[in-house]
């Protein structure tokens, strides 16, 4: 507990370009969390570097994400919003865990499996250990909940596995995290495979809307989506691009899918497509004028990275020393 809420951590790696599908699935969500939870928000530019990065374009996504964390209305003074790589207990304590997690544990870990094969020439010690990288994540600010996808939902089971494995040799040390069960966001699928989820690692860029998309791509995107040969606007498993396509448009307007079903009823899969472009263009557009605001404001921006490092360092470090307390490195000299 801190400032007498629960913890709540999270974040999103620093590659890539987000999409409306992360903004609508979770980021969005992540706003109404603050006034419940002491929350935790970090861009996780350490994980990013399993799979090899360009370091300007590292440095400069990294800052875009945060900067967007902030545009999307995470306040920075109610919300810690920091570069995971400005709070060394991350590595500290990730090093320490390690020596806790058993190779077997890591072995099953379906994530390093296609990871691997996505890049079979850099199947490195890093992405083998990235899971207990994301266990010193969650664990070093005792998190009681974390919001996780099913994608991710095996990486807190093992950050659960360690914590009380730790516990039941050290004592009452970490905090068991718990999946956060809320609101769930908008599942938003591919545009040209709706049988997979929108991603900013898509080889296909029609398939995703990316935040930073001007509204002529987003509409051009839309009307290019995949449906399917039917021409009846119906919401269901069988019509899975059509099926989609509501899903967006419900969650920028603010509607059930059998509000929309009705809308557009007798009407065509061209007349959707629009809609459903112009509503993600009205919901992005507030969004991008503030990431453009932001950006000119380097001195905020800036302030905010410092102030939330040394914030983030200050829990951070509390946990870090009483875990090596306890493993039996000796106490520093101050």
């Amino acid at each position: 507990m801190i400032n007498d809420k629960k913890v709540l951590f999270s974040g999103m790696q620093a590659t890539g370009n987000l999409t409306l599908g992360n903004y609508l699935g979770a980021l969005k969500n992540w706003v109404k969390l603050s006034d419940e939870y002491e929350c935790f928000y970090s861009v996780v530019d350490m994980h990013s570097i399993t799979v090899r990065q360009d370091p300007a374009t590292l440095r400069k996504r990294a800052r875009a994400l945060l900067t967007l964390y902030i545009a999307a209305g995470l306040d920075p003074k109610k919300n810690c919003i920091y570069y995971q790589s400005h709070v060394s207990g991350h590595a500290e304590l990730a090093w320490i865990l390690n020596c806790f997690t058993y190779m077997g544990e890591l072995n099953r870990m379906t994530q390093f499996k296609d990871k691997s094969a996505k890049h079979a020439d850099n199947i490195n010690a890093g992405l083998f250990t990235y899971p207990v990288l994301m266990a010193a994540d969650i664990l070093l600010y005792q998190a009681d909940v974390v919001p996780v996808g099913i994608d991710q939902m095996q990486h807190l089971e093992l950050t659960r596995d360690i914590a009380t494995r730790f516990n039941n040799i050290y004592g009452d040390v970490f905090t068991i995290p718990e999946a956060y069960v809320g609101k769930v966001g908008a599942k938003i699928m591919s545009l040209q495979d709706p049988s997979k989820k929108m991603s900013k690692s898509d080889e296909n860029p029609n398939g995703s809307i990316y935040l930073m998309d001007d509204p002529d791509t987003i509409i051009r995107k839309c009307k290019r989506a995949v449906t399917d040969s039917e021409a009846n606007i119906a919401y269901r498993e069988e019509q899975p691009g059509l099926k989609n396509l509501i899903d967006i448009y419900c969650a920028c307007e603010g509607k059930t899918p059998d509000e929309a079903v009705k809308e557009f009823e007798g009407r065509g899969y061209g007349e959707l497509k629009m809609a459903v472009g112009e509503s993600v263009v009205s919901v992005l557009k507030p969004l991008q004028d503030e990431v453009s605001r932001l950006e000119k404001d380097k001195a905020y921006l800036d302030s905010i990275i410092k102030e939330n490092a040394e914030k983030a360092s200050y829990y951070a470090n509390k946990t870090l020393r009483k875990v090596q307390r306890k493993v039996g490195f000796p106490d520093r000299i101050r």
